[in-house]
């Protein structure tokens, strides 16, 4: 499961990568992703650090994506933020500890379908940029407009 920290971290990102180049504020970004503002805070300035953002002070200032939106998958986000991205530690590449309720983890079913799901997953976000979302959401907002008039 993302953490919330990622899960914000992927929003705040995106909405970054749809404001075409130009800096957002904190408050900005906090509000029209509903995502709290001290917490926002905290994981921009990691995203900073990172090497994802930078900002600018003063007026037009803000947080603005280094990188091109196409150049960020998601599996730098993910990583960026910490955590396992696996279901199970036991079949996780960055934070593996083994189960401790597992005899013999090479005959554990339920290990071998789950490295089937991180396999899937990490080649779907490693395959996803921010740019990638960018246009989901347009398509999703689109979609949904077509649906409202349809009715």
């Amino acid at each position: 499961m993302l953490s919330n920290k990622t899960k914000y971290a992927i929003k705040a990102l995106v909405a970054l990568a749809g404001n075409n180049g130009k800096p957002m504020v904190i408050s900005d970004i906090a509000g029209k992703e509903h995502i709290p503002k001290k917490f926002l805070e905290a994981i921009l300035l990691d995203l900073k650090k990172q090497g994802i953002l930078g900002s600018k002070s003063g007026a037009g200032g803000g947080y603005h994506l280094i990188r091109k939106p196409g150049e960020v998958a998601l599996t730098t986000v993910l990583r960026t933020m910490g955590g396992p991205i696996a279901l199970l530690p036991c079949v996780s590449l960055n934070y593996y500890e083994r189960c401790t309720d597992c005899d013999d983890e090479q005959l554990c079913s339920l290990r071998s379908v789950v490295m089937k799901v991180r396999d899937a997953s990490l080649a779907i976000f490693a395959d996803t940029t921010l740019k990638d979302m960018v246009r989901m959401e347009k398509k999703l907002r689109e979609k949904k407009a077509a649906g409202r008039k349809a009715r």
